[in-house]
């Protein structure tokens, strides 16, 4: 089921769509994310995608085990996401995304099954098949040989129907940084990436296609 797109017929009324560069510190965005949730609903703001790079970090969702971190070699986080314990770094793209799901569709399930869509079919441009799987929140890559490793993260917070947090895809990073946690509590599978599915991809290059597969899904942004 995919989200309903707004009536858009003025540019103002467009999602924005928003790249930073450099290493965005954790504590930073979120603070940044609290601050436009409130004036989405309040009607002060308009909706935002903002893209962005963390150093070296691990953060924790509301469902996370203390016993799947397993070397803290990075600052941790308690955020108030969902999910478990995740990695962010550099090389990996998160997408912080604030939609107002009153003025779309009430459907937080929903909103998060389009999340997974989107990170499919980003991922298809580069001629990659990213997978769901029952029970395993995020977007998956068959290897061969029964081998799946995760390459998207999936973790939102909904206040007052107003989305924030998002989602995260492995374009590069260190996938030894992920060693320190058992990554959204699964054990038994493993992490990937582009590059380590032999892409060389650029951020940019996965912004160009996040982009395209956004509006797909959730309409035009600005």
């Amino acid at each position: 089921m995919r989200a309903t797109a707004l009536p858009l017929t003025d540019f103002q009324s467009l999602p924005e769509w928003r790249v930073t560069a450099g290493l965005t510190p954790y504590p930073e965005a979120v603070s940044a994310m609290e601050a436009r949730v409130a004036d989405i609903r309040t009607g002060g703001a308009r909706e935002l995608v903002w893209l962005v790079e963390h150093p070296p970090i691990y953060t924790a969702g509301t469902s996370a085990n203390d016993a799947d971190l397993l070397d803290a070699r990075f600052p941790v986080f308690r955020t108030g996401r969902g999910g478990q314990f995740t990695y962010h770094g550099p090389g990996q793209r998160v997408g912080y995304v604030m939609l107002d799901l009153k003025r779309r569709k009430a459907d937080v399930r929903a909103f998060v099954r389009d999340l997974e869509e989107w990170m499919i079919r980003a991922l298809a441009r580069f001629g990659v098949k990213g997978e769901r799987r029952d029970g395993r929140v995020g977007i998956w890559v068959a290897r061969g040989g029964g081998r799946e490793d995760k390459i998207g993260a999936i973790g939102v917070r909904v206040r007052h129907w107003v989305t924030f947090h998002g989602i995260a895809l492995n374009v590069y990073p260190d996938l030894s940084h992920f060693g320190g946690i058992v990554p959204c509590g699964v054990r038994g599978h493993g992490v990937t990436s582009l590059a380590d599915l032999g892409l060389q991809a650029s951020l940019n290059d996965a912004d160009i296609a996040l982009k395209a597969a956004f509006e797909e899904i959730f309409g035009p942004v600005s």
